[in-house]
């Protein structure tokens, strides 16, 4: 695809210095700049760049002034920053945007098809199900009887979503992730063999949720597990039975949430972070990396750490830590007195 100076002005509400008619068809670093592409300058520290670099078109600040001559096309917007994330969204969404069903892949008769779907080759559509417009299912994608999926949403290619799985609009579901594997339910007998419990829940994914590479969800036992609007997952997270991830919640890789355990709005949890089941995590909490969360979080909570050994000696030691500041302190206070 090549766009021109005065095409991508237009789009980002900008002013072109230079050359109006000229192309680009690619993005690129404004420190490695090709003829034919466009980067974009916001970092003072970048500058130097700018006299050396090979690109066709720099979107820039609209206060900004060359101090040398340079041979390229110049976009003045706003904010050069805000201007270029803006443009890799449209690029994205032109590069992505595919229409049409290919062959070979199976389609259910009782499927319901919106406009503008795309359909790839080797994909599984199941009874009933339901495709909303422009929805995008890539090659090798399964997608089970019963499942709902919202207009604008995307499975890229191998994603795995199991019966009666609900998805809202405007998701974006990354290749190999799973959605709706029963969830990790077994009660032992005498013998200590394992029976597993039917999980005939299913799985809730609210509008504008993005799930990584790898990730999977779980179906509910009971009921739905829940990923409310504009959560944000990375790649290989693990998100058991009848969990629910509150709005606008982000999550880094390899994180793992046990079984029915609540998690609340706009919280940040970093990556490796184990979170145990049954507990509830409050709003805003912030948990740094390789974390493990055993007890329930208070709103605006900030935590880290885990350092597993004896149990029983674990809680005791629990008491002193909390304490630890306050045994500082009565410390440096008696070595005040005594060099008194």
């Amino acid at each position: 695809m090549k766009f021109t100076a005065s095409q991508i002005a237009e789009v980002l509400e900008g002013e072109v210095y230079g050359k109006p008619e000229i192309e680009v068809s690619k993005l690129s670093k404004i420190e490695e700049g090709e003829k034919g592409s466009l980067t974009f300058l916001s970092n003072p520290k970048y500058t130097k760049f700018l006299y050396t670099t090979k690109a066709s078109i720099v979107i820039v600040n609209k206060e900004f002034e060359p101090t040398k001559e340079v041979n390229l096309t110049l976009i003045k917007v706003k904010d050069a920053g805000k201007a270029f994330s803006k443009l890799l969204a449209y690029y994205n969404q032109a590069k992505l945007h595919k229409v049409g069903i290919e062959t070979p892949s199976y389609i259910s008769e009782t499927a319901k098809i919106g406009e503008e779907v795309y359909i790839g080759a080797f994909a599984y559509i199941g009874n009933n199900v339901v495709l909303g417009d422009n929805v995008k299912i890539y090659p090798n994608v399964y997608v089970g009887d019963g499942t709902t999926i919202g207009d604008n949403t995307t499975l890229f290619a191998g994603v795995k979503i199991y019966s009666e799985i609900v998805i809202g609009k405007n998701c974006n579901i990354n290749s190999g992730s799973v959605i709706g594997c029963d969830g990790f339910g077994f009660l032992p007998d005498e013998k200590g063999e394992y029976t597993a419990i039917p999980q005939i829940g299913n799985v809730i994914i609210e509008d504008n949720v993005d799930i990584g590479a790898g990730t999977t969800i779980d179906r509910a036992t009971l009921g739905s597990t829940i990923i409310r609007q504009g959560v944000k997952l990375d790649n290989q997270i693990q998100v058991a039975h009848n969990v629910v991830i509150g709005k606008n919640t982000v999550i880094a890789a390899q994180t793992g949430i046990a079984g029915s355990t609540k998690v609340g709005e706009q919280c940040m949890i970093g990556g490796q972070v184990a979170i145990v089941g049954h507990i509830t995590v409050g709003n805003n909490v912030k948990v740094q990396a390789l974390s493990g969360v055993a007890r329930s979080l208070k709103d605006d909570a900030v935590v880290q750490g885990s350092r597993a050994f004896n149990y029983s000696d674990w809680n005791r030691s629990y008491v002193h830590f909390k304490n630890l500041g306050k045994l500082v302190a009565r410390v440096n206070e008696l070595e005040k007195k005594l060099k008194e």
